[in-house]
């Protein structure tokens, strides 16, 4: 059975690691934030000039001044910093960012992904996904294995234009984890009841055997 959008986000909250400095894209990705595992201690930082966010937002605990670069209402640490824009693209291009989890329309097997526009439709524009991809140590895709028609978003090579080149080095889907090596895409796990068989059918990338 594959998973929901709040199952691959708590699967991909298992990549997080004690002490990590990690940056959430928007969509499916924020949801992490809802699932740090107990004992795993991560500051969450953002583009739009925050570093320690705090799970979503109850009713009562609303702020509309507090948000991420997703404008969602978020909550606030005891250790939360402030700070420019610039500032927070400093930490990101300098490599201070442990880990970044993004969402993706596309992903070759080499790791190439495009995440930022579909051309003929109007966009705000990149947002920081090209700096993300460029000076995030380790960067983790969460997606739908396949889009609304039915065809792969795991490709040979991708068709919409690239954020980054050989930048991905895992993937979160709703069929299972897969990692990019030399081989093709490797899986790594499959979503409850998903066969390989399945994977193979909604994927036009090279699996490694």
């Amino acid at each position: 059975m594959a998973w929901d959008r709040n199952q691959m986000a708590q699967r991909a909250a298992k990549e997080l690691q004690d002490g990590m400095y990690v940056n959430l894209g928007i969509g499916i990705p924020t949801l992490v934030s809802n699932y740090i595992p107990e004992g795993i201690d991560v500051t969450l930082q953002s583009e739009n000039g925050m570093l320690g966010m705090g799970p979503f937002p109850t009713e009562a605990e609303i702020d509309a001044d507090l948000i991420n670069a997703g404008k969602q209402t978020i909550t606030e640490l005891d250790r939360t910093s402030y700070f420019s824009s610039a500032d927070s693209f400093a930490m990101i291009r300098g490599g201070h960012i442990d880990l970044s989890i993004l969402g993706a329309m596309e992903v070759s097997e080499e790791g190439d992904l495009a995440n930022w526009m579909i051309p003929g439709k109007l966009v705000k524009g990149m947002g920081g996904a090209m700096d993300l991809v460029a000076g995030v140590k380790r960067v983790v895709v969460i997606m739908d294995h396949a889009n609304k028609k039915g065809d792969s978003k795991l490709l040979k090579k991708c068709t919409l234009p690239l954020t980054g080149q050989k930048v991905v080095d895992r993937i979160i889907t709703n069929l299972g984890v897969f990692d990019i090596t030399q081989q093709g895409i490797k899986i790594v796990e499959l979503a409850d009841q998903v066969t390989v068989e399945q994977v193979a059918d909604f994927t036009e990338a090279k699996i490694a055997l």
